[in-house]
C-alpha cells in the first residue's frame, strides 16, 4: 500500500510547489525522500530484511534529531528539522505505519482503520503543512480529513493490488455485514459483495474530502494550493472508480492528462476563488 506521499518532483503537483521559497521545497523534496524510501522498503523489499531496514531508519531519525545522522539524507533532515520545527512522530509514525504492513496487521472496524491512516497519511500531511508554516488546530484538522481522505482512495484503489502482496486493509465488520471473507477478497471472489464494502469506504472519504475543503477555505489561499491540487486530483481519481461500480481486477488510476487538468482545475480555483 502506497501512503500518502508526494514526490512533488516527479508528480502532476510539482507547479505547486513552485508557489514556495527555494527552501521549503527544498525541504519537502529530503521529507518525501523519506517517505518514498520507507514506502519501498515494504512494498518493493530487496534481499536485505525489510524489518532491519525499518530499525536502521529509526535509529536514524534518533541521530537525526541529536545531529548525529550518517546518511546524507538523514543529513539533510536534520537542517529541515532545526529550520521548520519538525518533530519525530512525523518520521516515527510513518515508520510504525510501514511496521504495521510487513506485519499484515489487519483493520475491525473503519475507527480501527483511523489508526493505519493516521500513520501513513495524516502525519505526512502534518509534516507537509509544517514546513508550509502552516500549523495550529486547523492545519491539525485539514492533515486528518485530507490524509484520510487520500489514504482511503488508496486503499478502494488498490484492493486487488493489495490482495496480491496478501494485504486486506478492509474492515472486518464491513466484511461481515456484506458476508466477503478475507480469503474471498485475497482470491479476487464474491466481487460484487466486495463491492459493497468499497461504497461504504467510498462515502467516508467523500465526507473527507468535503471536511478538507471547508479547512482549506478557512486558510491562506496560496498556501492552500497544493492541498487544493492533491485533494481534486484524488477525488477526481476515487469518481473514476466510482464508475466501474467499484468492480475491478486492476488498480484505476488517472492518465496523466487527466491528472493535469484536475490540477489546473484546483488552481483556478485556488487563484479565482
Amino acid at each position: 500500500m502506497r501512503s500518502a506521499n508526494v514526490s512533488y518532483k516527479k508528480s502532476s503537483f510539482g507547479p505547486a510547489f513552485f508557489f514556495l521559497s527555494k527552501r521549503r521545497r527544498a525541504a519537502l523534496a529530503a521529507y518525501y525522500e523519506f517517505c518514498r524510501l520507507v514506502d519501498d522498503i515494504v512494498d518493493e523489499p530487496s534481499d536485505n530484511d525489510p524489518f532491519k531496514q525499518l530499525d536502521f531508519w529509526q535509529e536514524e531519525v534518533a541521530r537525526i534529531f541529536n545531529h548525529t545522522a550518517t546518511t546524507e539524507l538523514g543529513k539533510q533532515l536534520a537542517e529541515v528539522v532545526d529550520e521548520f520545527g519538525l518533530t519525530p512522530d512525523r518520521f516515527l509514525l510513518l515508520i510504525e505505519g510501514m511496521r504495521a504492513d510487513l506485519q499484515g496487521k489487519t483493520y475491525d472496524t473503519l475507527r480501527a482503520l483511523e489508526w493505519y491512516l493516521y500513520r501513513v497519511a495524516v502525519i505526512v500531511g502534518l509534516a507537509t503543512l509544517d514546513i508550509m508554516d502552516v500549523k495550529g488546530p486547523q492545519a491539525e484538522a485539514l492533515a486528518k480529513a485530507l490524509g484520510g481522505a487520500v489514504q482511503l482512495t488508496n486503499i478502494i484503489r488498490d484492493v486487488p493490488a493489495d490482495a496480491n502482496l496478501g494485504r486486506i486493509y478492509l474492515p472486518q465488520t464491513l466484511l461481515t455485514r456484506y458476508r466477503v471473507s478475507r480469503e474471498d477478497v485475497l482470491a479476487g471472489r464474491q466481487p460484487k459483495r466486495t463491492s459493497r464494502v468499497l461504497v461504504q469506504l467510498h462515502k467516508t472519504a467523500c465526507r473527507l474530502y468535503a471536511a478538507a475543503n471547508v479547512q482549506m477555505n478557512r486558510l491562506p489561499r496560496l498556501k492552500m494550493l497544493p492541498c487544493r491540487m492533491i485533494a481534486c486530483v484524488y477525488a477526481k481519481n476515487l469518481a473514476k472508480i466510482k464508475k466501474t461500480g467499484f468492480v475491478f481486477v486492476q488498480p484505476i488510476k488517472l492518465t496523466k492528462t487527466e491528472k493535469v487538468i484536475g490540477a489546473f482545475h484546483a488552481l483556478l480555483k485556488t487563484l479565482v476563488g
